[in-house]
């Protein structure tokens, strides 16, 4: 079985420990550095109980333990030291920059000063203004001082190596680095693969794995990169080939390697998590600009989070900080703007072309020839940003809404080739939230270009309206019959009015909760629902997530194991995971697909965990993680939410009795996992606690019988019970 990538966290903590074996002159200084606990973030687990002389937990005085690092340093000892959270660097700056950075030429001859601070930085945790912050720029062009930043796709053993060596330097440790897993063996997904450029500090390039050259370059530092990576898809949907460059040293940067790839592309832009203003990404386009301005297609594009702080709440912090769909939107803006124009026969006049970041750089007004934008396309260039047939009016995917790249075609309201009047219903097409019906732009024969089941990017063509029937048939369409609406019409959205008291009482449902009632209202009027409950308990299983969520940094609970469990009831009861296909036909899964509910206060979500079976704990726990931040930020995709064969509802907050839980037609079951509750048993004559959870099932009794529910149900129980079965469960795959 081969062994899942490490996590940064993982990777981190390796990386000390080689460190600490192969330097005998190393410490380590921080706040709770040693064990138990090991860190704030688990970076320094198990190096005390190995090293217990150079591991100090130190008082609370940033400034006093970076003043002690650098005497160690000028004593000829070597010196690691954790922030506990990076923002906390503040405090020691002085140290910083009056005596670790200087001491090295400060006294005629030089000096080593082989000391990393170690800075946890980044938001998207929901830790507030003060314990959220991306501080890098704070710390450029210091004298003497290195700045690197932990990546997916750098060895941190290397970056902490060659900062102690150069020294002094500081490490940037994004925070939601720490649970994601690194990259190995140059790839990244099906569509892109990576390669390091200038060794093993130098530039990681993402590139799509068909060759394509780059439309744009994207750069940013490591916490920012799975952003980056998820613009680069959101921008191959819409025809744009983006390559990602991320390097493992900041400052001093060292561009000769990728310069040759920059000069070709049409647009170089930086994405960073820090307010705009004396920025990374600012030194990185004054150098670019410097050294190959005659090849640039436009000015370095520069992507920041907002001029704020970093709020608390969840859905206010999403607004405040660099995203992947804004990384994508200014992008696919700043490449249409940047397209070289033809040459006119005549020079036209001059108009400003508006440049982001433009004002922090400093630079002077930009302009470009005011040219046609279909003109302003090189031929090739055009083909590629425009799905424009050669005959009839393209219908086009639109972009319904800021959550979604891409919806599924649910079904057409009219055959291929019928005609059809400008406003006539002609597609409906289901986003994550809501199914949307679109009507005719124009008059004309419907050529279908998008099958019923398929799923279509924004951007991408739906149909053409021909002014004589097409020829040939379009992609073969079957029907699929749509949603059912619910039973009552829903009120409209409230519209900006005079103040009328009666409507200050009512409360007006959002789409997602509309979407919500339909699916409900539809499984309470079609599904003959049965329902079981047995209660479990599970005191060793949570004993052995926390021991596994030690070992791995990850945070590994009990909605995993429950997933995980039931997964693994699979081959005993195949047919509680199929799907009805007719009265008396179950289509039955080849691999366990399992929704699972997400509720983060915006909306009802079921995303699907793949390939259950397969997978171990810690990758399904990613992928919640995943999920939980996307249910913020509402930015599922409709594939995301569609294929499970089997759906579980997690209500696992203290004091949930138990949840009856609804079939998600066409699955056949869904098992609900209430809140752990305390029991009192006798064990032995002698009372004591113990912890229990209930577990429900609701099934189709066209299928499932209550023999077959309940058979299920202890299956599930002892997986997460049962002392031999618990070992494979959080040990094994």
């Amino acid at each position: 079985m081969t062994r899942p990538a490490p996590r940064v966290v993982e990777a981190l903590n390796a990386a000390l420990h080689r460190l600490f074996e192969e330097r005998t002159s190393l410490h380590l200084l921080g706040e709770d550095v040693r064990d138990p606990y090991g860190g704030a973030f688990k970076v320094t687990r198990g190096l005390s109980a190995r090293h217990p002389d150079r591991v100090l937990s130190t008082p609370i005085s940033e400034a006093g333990i970076t003043g002690v690092a650098g005497g160690l340093a000028l004593a000829g000892d070597q010196a690691i030291v954790e922030m506990m959270f990076g923002d906390f660097a503040a405090l020691a700056f002085d140290q910083i920059l009056n005596l670790v950075s200087k001491s090295v030429t400060m006294y005629g001859d030089r000096v080593p000063m082989p000391v990393v601070v170690r800075c946890p930085v980044g938001g998207n945790r929901g830790y507030g203004p003060t314990h959220s912050q991306s501080l890098q720029k704070h710390f450029l062009g210091v004298p003497n001082l290195a700045l690197y930043e932990t990546s997916p796709f750098h060895d941190p053993y290397a970056q902490l190596a060659e900062g102690l060596d150069r020294g002094p330097a500081m490490l940037f440790e994004d925070k939601v680095l720490y649970t994601r897993r690194m990259f190995r063996d140059g790839v990244v997904d099906e569509h892109h693969r990576y390669a390091l450029r200038g060794g093993t500090t130098g530039w990681a390039h993402v590139s799509p794995r068909d060759g394509t050259a780059a439309d744009v370059v994207l750069i940013c530092p490591g916490g920012t990169a799975h952003r980056a990576l998820d613009a680069a898809r959101l921008l191959r949907a819409r025809g744009i080939a983006a390559h990602v460059l991320v390097p493992a040293r900041l400052y001093p940067p060292d561009l000769e390697p990728v310069l040759p790839l920059l000069a070709d592309a049409r647009l170089v832009a930086v994405a960073e998590e820090s307010t705009a203003g004396g920025t990374w990404g600012a030194e990185i386009a004054a150098r670019v600009h410097a050294r190959i301005w005659a090849q640039l297609r436009a000015p370095v594009l520069l992507l920041n989070s907002a001029d704020s702080v970093v709020p608390t709440a969840p859905h206010l912090e999403a607004r405040v900080l660099l995203g992947a769909e804004r990384i994508a939107e200014e992008i696919e803006a700043g490449a249409a703007r940047s397209l070289p124009p033809r040459a006119p026969a005549t020079p036209p006049p001059a108009t400003p072309l508006a440049v982001t970041g433009a004002e922090t750089l400093g630079l002077p007004e930009i302009t470009a020839p005011e040219t046609p934008a279909a003109e302003a396309r090189e031929p090739e260039a055009a083909a590629a940003y425009s799905a424009e047939p050669a005959a009839g009016v393209p219908v086009a995917v639109p972009k319904l809404n800021n959550n979604d790249t891409a919806y599924l075609v649910v079904r057409w309201f009219a055959d291929d080739g019928a005609y059809l009047e400008e406003g006539d219903p002609l597609v409906e097409l289901e986003t994550s939230k809501a199914v949307e019906e679109i009507a005719a732009p124009a008059a004309g024969h419907l050529r279908v270009r998008a099958a019923e089941g398929s799923e279509v990017g924004v951007g991408e063509l739906l149909a053409e309206l021909l002014t004589e029937p097409p020829a040939t048939p379009g992609p073969e369409t079957r029907p699929v019959p749509p949603p059912e609406p619910p039973a009552e019409p829903l009120p409209e959205p409230a519209r900006a009015q005079e103040p009328d008291p009666a409507a200050a009482r009512t409360h007006v449902l959002g789409r997602a909760q509309q979407g919500t009632a339909a699916v409900v209202t539809r499984a309470h009027r079609e599904v003959p629902v049965a329902f079981a409950a047995v209660e479990v308990t599970v005191d060793a299983v949570l004993a052995g997530l926390r021991t596994l969520s030690d070992e791995t940094g990850g945070e590994v609970g009990l909605p995993e194991a429950v997933v995980k469990a039931v997964a693994a009831a699979h081959p005993a009861f195949p047919h509680l995971f199929g799907t009805l296909v007719d009265e008396r036909t179950v289509r039955l899964a080849d691999t366990v697909d399992i929704g699972v509910t997400v509720d983060a206060g915006n909306g009802l979500y079921i995303p699907v965990l793949r390939d259950c079976a397969g997978r171990s704990l810690a990758d399904l726990s990613d992928d919640l993680m995943d999920f939980r931040l996307k249910a913020f930020r509402a930015e599922f995709t409709a594939g995301e939410l569609s294929g499970g064969c089997l759906s579980v509802s997690l209500n696992t907050e203290p004091g949930v009795l138990f949840v009856q839980p609804i079939v998600m037609a066409p699955q056949l079951c869904m098992v609900s996992v209430g809140g752990p509750l305390t029991r009192l048993v006798l064990e032995d004559g002698v009372p004591a606690s113990t912890t229990v959870v209930t577990l429900g099932l609701a099934y189709d009794h066209r299928v499932v019988n209550g023999r077959d529910a309940v058979a299920f149900l202890r299956a599930v129980a002892d997986a997460l019970h049962d002392a031999e079965k618990l070992v494979e469960l959080v040990d094994g795959q």
